[in-house]
């Protein structure tokens, strides 16, 4: 019965340390903000619209931008 729960153990154990292995991975992008306090698009540039911001107001990309970087 001991060997069943060591391997249990072992087997969580591998599956914590691979997700902290991913979140250690994984890079939260900034936003871009100009010297007029705007906010830019990561990718090209452009200042991202307050429309956009009003209901994404975590975004770091324009909507065309984004919407390439989803596909």
């Amino acid at each position: 019965m001991i060997d069943q729960f060591d391997r249990a153990q072992e087997v969580e154990q591998q599956f914590r340390d691979n997700a902290l292995s991913r979140q250690r991975k994984h890079k939260v992008e900034q936003p871009d903000i100009n010297n007029k306090g705007e906010r830019c698009c990561l990718d090209c540039g452009v200042v991202i619209e307050a429309r956009r911001l009003v209901f994404m107001p975590t975004a770091v990309r324009c909507v065309e931008c984004q919407t390439a970087k989803e596909r």
